[in-house]
C-alpha cells in the first residue's frame, strides 16, 4: 500500500450527516439480532454488537461519502450508495475488523457507484447535467481534508465543478480507476482488487482516463485564495448588475465567449443546452432577475471550494424552481467565462436552506 487512504468528506464543516445508520432505523430486530449473534457471540450481549455496528458506520461513513460523491457527482446519489454499502456489509456477516472492513467497504461502494453511472448513462438525462453543489469551507484544516502529497489531484480540487465536469468524459470504469489512482492514491494492485480488474487492465484504463483528462489538466482548477477572491468579486458585481438591471455593466463583466448552463433535471423549466455569447447570456439573466429577484434571499457561500450564490426566490411560479445555486468560472482578467445554475431539487440536497424552505429529499 502506497499510503493511508482517506477521502475528503466535504461535509466535515457541516452538521452531522443526514444518512442514518441503516441497521438502527430500517432493519427488523430479528435481522439485527442475527447479525449480532453471528459476529459478536463472544461479546456476550447484543447491545455491544449494536454499538460495534454503529461505530463501524461512523468510522467509515465520511470516507465512503467522499468517494461516492466524486464518483457520481451527486450528493443524493452518494447518500444512497453509502446507505446501500452498509446494508450489504451487515448482510455479509463480514468480520468486524477495521483492517478488513475499510477496503471491503470501498470495493462495494465503488462497484455500486459504477453500476449507478452505467444506469444513468443508459437512462439519459433531461437537459444539461451539472454536479450537485456541496458546501465546504476553503480554510478547512489539512487533517480534515485528508490531503496526500503523493496524489495527482488535490482533495479540494477533486470536488470542484471543473474537475467533476471533466470526469463526465470518462466511462464509469475509467472514472473509478482515475479516482482511486489519482485522488485516493491507490496502487494498481489495490485499484484492481477494488474493481475486480487485473493490474494490467487497471494501467490501460488509467492511461486512457488520463488521456481523456488532458484538456482539464491543461487548465486545472485549483481553488486557490487568488481564484476565490476573483470569483467572489465577480459574483458580487454580477448581483449588483442584475438587481439594478445594468445591462452595460453586466456585459462588461462577461467574457466574449461566455456560456451559461442550467440544470433543471426535467423538474423545472431550464435551458436544454448551453447558451453562448455575451449579449444572449446577459439578456437571459437580466430577464430572470427582473421577474424573480424582488424579495429573494441571495447569499454568497463557499460551494465546492469556491464562492457561489445560494438563492431562495420570494415568489412561487409554476414550473419555476423555488431555489437555486448560481456559480461561475472566471478568467485571469476577472471576467466571467461560464455561469452554472443548479435548479433540480435532487441536486440541492446538500445545500442548507432556511428550515421552511428546505428542498425535498
Amino acid at each position: 500500500m502506497k499510503g493511508a487512504h482517506h477521502a475528503l468528506d466535504p461535509r466535515d464543516n457541516r452538521p452531522a450527516s443526514r444518512i442514518a445508520c441503516p441497521w438502527l432505523i430500517e432493519w427488523p430486530p430479528a435481522v439485527c439480532n442475527d447479525w449480532v449473534d453471528s459476529n459478536v457471540s463472544s461479546m456476550g450481549n447484543c447491545q455491544r454488537g449494536l454499538v460495534l455496528l454503529e461505530d463501524l458506520f461512523h468510522t467509515h461513513e465520511r470516507m465512503l461519502w467522499g468517494l461516492c460523491y466524486r464518483l457520481t457527482g451527486c450528493a443524493a446519489d452518494a447518500d444512497d450508495l453509502v446507505q446501500e454499502t452498509f446494508v450489504r456489509a451487515a448482510e455479509r456477516l463480514y468480520p468486524p475488523d477495521d483492517a478488513s472492513w475499510r477496503p471491503w467497504l470501498a470495493r462495494v461502494a465503488v462497484n455500486l457507484g459504477v453500476d449507478l453511472l452505467r444506469r444513468r448513462k443508459r437512462r439519459g438525462y433531461e437537459g444539461a447535467w451539472l454536479p450537485s453543489p456541496i458546501e465546504i469551507e476553503p480554510d478547512a484544516p489539512p487533517d480534515a481534508l485528508g490531503g496526500n502529497p503523493e496524489a495527482r489531484y488535490e482533495r479540494l480540487e477533486s470536488i470542484s465543478f471543473a474537475f467533476l465536469l471533466a470526469l463526465e468524459a470518462l466511462t464509469p470504469k475509467q472514472r473509478a480507476v482515475l479516482l482511486l489512482r489519482d485522488v485516493l492514491d491507490y496502487s494498481a494492485s489495490e485499484a484492481g482488487a477494488a474493481l475486480d480488474m487485473s493490474e494490467e487492465n487497471v494501467r490501460i484504463t488509467h492511461h486512457r482516463a488520463r488521456r481523456a483528462m488532458r484538456a482539464y489538466d491543461h487548465e486545472r482548477c485549483r481553488p486557490s485564495a487568488a481564484l476565490r477572491e476573483r470569483t467572489g468579486a465577480a459574483l458580487e458585481q454580477l448581483v449588483r448588475c442584475l438587481l439594478s438591471q445594468d445591462a452595460a455593466g453586466l456585459e462588461a463583466l462577461l467574457a466574449d465567449s461566455v456560456r451559461t448552463i442550467a440544470d433543471g433535471g426535467g423538474e423545472y423549466t431550464a435551458l436544454h443546452g448551453p447558451l453562448e455569447g455575451r449579449a444572449k447570456v446577459a439578456l437571459l439573466h437580466l430577464r430572470v432577475a427582473r421577474r424573480r429577484a424582488a424579495g429573494s434571499q441571495i447569499e454568497l457561500r463557499s460551494i465546492n471550494g469556491l464562492p457561489a450564490l445560494v438563492i431562495s426566490y420570494a415568489s412561487t411560479v409554476r414550473q419555476q424552481a423555488p431555489r437555486a445555486v448560481l456559480r461561475c468560472d472566471v478568467g485571469a482578467d476577472g471576467r466571467i467565462v461560464a455561469l452554472h445554475t443548479v435548479l433540480a431539487s435532487r441536486k440541492l440536497t446538500a445545500i442548507r436552506f432556511a428550515a421552511s424552505e428546505s428542498p425535498p429529499l
